[in-house]
């Protein structure tokens, strides 16, 4: 089975890109669905967070009360950081777990999407890295449009998080999504194309090269 790593910023076209390569055949392994898992009671990483930001986030229906957790971690960098301490190291277990089911399925393309996957490390988890690419003035048009953000409120999202070039340089394959949505799913066809050549070389036991889109 090969294991992709599939990154990028706010409004950058992960969803659709995602969608396409389900289409193709790929499982798609969704770290903010896990991410929901890991909060669940009963696990470790729930007992943790409770241990490390109080009872008091806990709400009557004994489930963490995202709001109350988040006024505590938003805005405080300590906070924040002593929460993905705990909680991205449960979100890669299951992560891990997923691809092993996968594997164990007969998947040949398991695809972790993860927008923090560079800032939390998972990149050591997968075969190689896509990173979905787009100019920031697009990216901002699109939080504009679709989340009815000003632009000052865009740009405070976007300047928020890894820029395209940091991103890219740590990249297996670029796939820019500034373009209409067929030309996008084109694109995310090519690279699906390319990853079945390179998957070959390497079953044939021949080295395969990374490409950008």
């Amino acid at each position: 089975m090969r294991s992709i790593g599939l990154t990028g910023g706010i409004a950058s076209g992960k969803s659709t890109v995602t969608g396409t390569l389900a289409d193709l055949g790929a499982t798609i392994i969704d770290a903010d669905r896990l991410g929901h898992r890991t909060y669940e009671p009963g696990t470790e990483t729930f007992a943790q967070v409770v241990a490390a930001f109080g009872a008091d986030i806990v709400g009557e229906d004994g489930t963490i009360d995202r709001p109350t957790l988040g006024g505590k971690v938003f805005g405080e960098p300590g906070a924040m950081t002593r929460l993905t301490d705990i909680v991205w190291p449960g979100i890669a277990a299951l992560a891990v777990e997923e691809m092993a089911a996968a594997r164990a399925a007969g998947v040949e393309v398991a695809v972790v999407e993860a927008a923090v996957l560079f800032e939390a490390g998972w990149e050591t988890l997968v075969d190689e890295v896509w990173v979905i690419s787009v100019p920031p003035a697009v990216a901002r048009q699109r939080l504009m449009d679709r989340n009815g953000f000003s632009a000052e409120e865009a740009d405070k999202r976007i300047g928020s998080q890894l820029s395209n070039a940091e991103r890219e340089a740590r990249a297996d394959v670029v796939i820019s999504t500034d373009c209409s949505l067929d030309e996008v799913r084109s694109r995310v066809e090519s690279a699906w194309q390319a990853l079945q050549a390179r998957t070959s070389m390497t079953d044939a036991g021949l080295t395969g090269t990374g490409a950008t889109e």
